[in-house]
């Protein structure tokens, strides 16, 4: 539908403003809010991430779409009751124990809401009890660890040898990634994927999903 391809492309560009006015018109003209989520919001920034991977656009276009994708959604959500929208599923994040970087976690978390998930972001320096907490009252299937210190990596199997001990391990997904991280590692410590990059971390979970 043609409300359908200008939101994509407004969200696309980044524009928080059309893209609200939009998503009003739209409500107007009495389109299910489901829809609009899925064939205008989600459509838009499945574009953004495709860009994003092939390097035509950057970190800042990536969150500037971001910003604009969670303005229409802002509209939507009161239609469907809060937290009634049918997102694909609940994903955990977290920057490790021990390590404070956060922005390649924090892109992991804008692709994967842009992707449809309902995103639990433990935030940093995240201890193996949080993210067992996590595991046991969120309802996520899937858990994204992230390090990017060579110190901070071990904490990686700490944190599944967690899970296996509370009798979890075999209904989470725990995926890893990071700038030191690597597919050898992950193999090492059990875990359920590895992805070198945001793009592939959302290709990663529908994957495991």
């Amino acid at each position: 539908m043609e409300h359908f391809e200008q939101l994509a492309a407004s969200i696309e560009k980044g524009d928080s403003a059309n893209t609200k006015a939009l998503v009003k018109h739209a409500i107007g003209e009495n389109i299910p809010a489901q829809d609009i989520l899925n064939n205008a919001l989600i459509v838009g920034m499945n574009r953004i991430g495709i860009k994003f991977r092939n390097n035509e656009v950057f970190i800042p276009e990536v969150l500037v779409a971001a910003r604009a994708m969670k303005a229409g959604l802002e509209l939507l959500r009161p239609l469907l009751g809060e937290g009634s929208i049918d997102m694909k599923g609940k994903v955990a994040i977290g920057t490790v124990k021990g390590d404070l970087h956060d922005i390649g976690k924090n892109i992991v978390g804008v692709m994967l809401e842009g992707a449809g998930y309902e995103v639990v972001d433990l935030g940093t320096d995240v201890s193996k009890e949080a993210f067992l907490e996590a595991a046991q009252n969120t309802k996520a299937k899937i858990i994204g660890l992230s390090a990017l210190l060579t110190t901070t990596m071990p904490y990686m199997n700490e944190i599944i040898d967690t899970l296996k001990e509370a009798d979890l391990r075999d209904k989470i997904k725990v995926i890893i990634g990071g700038a030191p991280v690597t597919q050898t590692f992950a193999d090492e410590i059990g875990a359920d994927g590895y992805a070198p990059d945001a793009a592939s971390a959302v290709d990663l979970v529908e994957s495991l999903a």
